[in-house]
């Protein structure tokens, strides 16, 4: 496989032919090393427009949908960004292009740590890592941007609550078959302004899939 060859073309006919035009964006989809990011054995469709297995039954979301989720929350190189779901730090390392800081969150200590790895190998310096359950804790602060790579039944307001002002929150809400990926913008008021952006299928984050649903 020529690598750089086959991040162009996902660059150009995946990603791009979803409506993702944001020069900065594409710049960080060309500058991450995808296949440094997949398992050893899914290398040679790291830049394929599929989903990429994981272990826990997680995945890699295709290319396009991580397009369509990072031009939505459109990060900003001042932004302080909360990423729900490291998995393998793909998507870690294309916000870190973008933001000013990443704080990324998942419950598998293992992904947590082979992100870190792959983090520091690539000289990613603006990216704190730590092992959590997003349902029943998040960081402390505020931030101006949330991505969450998981689905959930509901809106859980926590995440509202965990953006500034003018923050922007991209969820999936629902239930297999059906799930619409989401804006959620935090305005000045503390209430929010929603958007449905496009149908999808994810993987649930992990505690509400056991839980069956959320109660608040």
């Amino acid at each position: 496989m020529n690598i750089e060859s086959a991040r162009r073309q996902m660059v150009e006919q995946q990603i791009r032919t979803w409506d993702v035009f944001d020069p900065s964006l594409l710049s960080a989809f060309n500058g991450v090393p995808r296949h440094r990011f997949v398992p050893e054995e899914c290398t040679e469709v790291a830049y394929a427009d599929t989903e990429i297995p994981l272990p826990h039954g997680q995945c890699m979301l295709r290319p396009n949908i991580i397009g369509r989720m990072l031009q939505a929350v459109k990060i900003t190189p001042a932004d302080s960004v909360l990423e729900v779901g490291t998995g393998t730090g793909y998507v870690t390392a294309c916000l870190a292009q973008l933001a000013h800081s990443i704080t990324s969150i998942d419950i598998y200590p293992e992904f947590v740590d082979a992100a870190a790895e792959r983090l520091t190998d690539l000289g990613v310096d603006n990216v704190t890592l730590e092992c959590m359950d997003a349902v029943s804790q998040l960081p402390g602060g505020k931030f101006d941007a949330i991505v969450i790579s998981a689905s959930m039944p509901e809106l859980d307001p926590r995440f509202v609550e965990a953006l500034h002002a003018s923050g922007r929150l991209f969820v999936v809400v629902g239930k297999r078959p059906v799930m619409y990926a989401m804006l959620v913008t935090r305005r000045a008021d503390g209430n929010m302004d929603t958007a449905e952006l496009f149908e999808t299928d994810i993987p649930p984050l992990i505690t509400s899939q056991r839980r069956g649903e959320f109660s608040f």
